[in-house]
């Protein structure tokens, strides 16, 4: 198989084992991510002779971020069903051990004593009613014992099994981000368009004491006033942008956070070294810090349109290439997690650990993305751009 198809293949199944997370069970979905992550190593191993490498390893670590992030979903799921279906054993356990005594019971006494009662022929009538009547009641509560036990020895031996796919994921994420980062670096094929000059820049930076008036500079600048003017058209993508980033809205546009402050956009929560791509193919109109915004990316994807987004670890690319869409703009700050080795023979606390480790505990709201769009010079709500986040 292609390593495009590997690819296709592996963003397909996290797609669908998340939009199966309502329907499905989560160990069947958790199994459909644990394939994915197998599918993303082998797109990796292929990305090392691929032609075009970049756009080759840019989706290898979408699909490694997306199976990774399914995974964790799938298997959270599992340990939440687990619980509910041990502390309904506990909360029944007297019932329960009730209910097995009587179908041991039934099982163990001969025929014969059965249908003897004590009463005579009518005792023997009355108590074949009974039976008659009690019987699939208690068929019917032994068959859900049997498979809420079957569930449970289902997802602890998927927890079990998901140990190695996970760890293996996330090396192989890691790999692939540094391997990108070096593919990006020797890159000199993109083509470029003329921008503002350093000097200029530099004198546009000092001068600028917010994010509109950086902007409204980049947008008057004569040299670029046509540098997007060959893209495609940036207006008919309205409403069906994708994220630039895996990760959920923390913040809406205008919506004040813990400090009272509003900005005119999109806080997004994402997990450190996120792959943060282009939603649109644009010109690189600016890369590096911004005033208070940290490290900053901003994109012109059409003809009087600026796309910010802020607060990015590592930045890839220079100022006035043109980029595809999907492609790699840079990663989200951060470090790798911890990988512990776990071995079969440890126990299930250690096994739980690492579950919780990789699931993040919190990891998943510890890097922000702010994305911003302007449009002749003013910005405007990505909820009318941006397919995620639809009332």
């Amino acid at each position: 198989m292609s390593i495009a198809r590997r690819l296709l293949s592996a963003l397909l199944l996290c797609v669908t084992a998340g939009q199966a997370m309502a329907q499905a069970g989560p160990a069947a979905d958790a199994r459909a991510a644990m394939i994915s992550l197998e599918l993303a190593g082998a797109a990796l191993e292929e990305a090392k002779s691929a032609r075009d490498r970049v756009d080759a390893l840019t989706q290898t670590v979408k699909a490694y971020e997306s199976g990774l992030s399914t995974l964790r979903e799938g298997l959270r799921r599992a340990s939440l069903r687990e619980a509910t279906i041990q502390s309904a054993f506990d909360a029944e356990s007297d019932r329960l051990a009730q209910l097995l005594g009587v179908l041991q019971t039934i099982e163990k006494a001969p025929e014969p004593s059965l249908l003897f009662h004590p009463d005579g022929p009518i005792g023997t009538a009355r108590s074949g009613m009974i039976l008659s009547e009690v019987a699939p009641a208690l068929q019917q509560q032994a068959e859900t014992l049997r498979q809420g036990l079957e569930e449970l020895a289902t997802i602890r031996t998927l927890q079990e099994g998901a140990l190695d796919t996970l760890q293996n994921g996330l090396k192989g994420a890691q790999t692939a981000r540094t391997e990108l980062s070096q593919a990006i670096a020797a890159r000199t094929e993109l083509p470029r368009r003329f921008v503002q000059d350093k000097a200029a820049m530099q004198t546009l930076l000092a001068s600028s004491d917010t994010l509109a008036s950086f902007a409204s500079g980049l947008l008057s600048d004569p040299i670029s006033t046509a540098s997007a003017g060959t893209l495609d058209d940036f207006a008919s993508a309205k409403g069906r942008l994708d994220l630039p980033v895996l990760g959920r809205i923390l913040r809406r546009y205008d919506e004040a956070d813990a400090a009272g402050v509003k900005r005119p956009g999109w806080v997004i929560a994402t997990r450190p070294l996120a792959l943060v791509s282009a939603p649109w193919p644009a010109t690189i109109r600016y890369l590096g810090p911004l005033l208070d915004y940290g490290n900053v990316a901003i994109l012109e994807p059409g003809d009087g349109y600026l796309l910010v987004l802020a607060g990015l670890g590592q930045l890839y690319g220079e100022v006035g290439e043109v980029v595809a869409q999907g492609s790699a703009i840079g990663l989200m700050s951060g470090s790798a997690l911890p990988i512990t080795s776990v071995s079969p023979a440890e126990n299930s606390t250690d096994q739980a650990f690492l579950i919780d480790l990789v699931q993040g505990a919190g990891a998943e709201a510890s890097e922000t993305l702010y994305i911003e769009l302007r449009e002749n010079q003013s910005p405007v709500n990505p909820s009318d751009w941006f397919t995620a986040g639809k009332e």
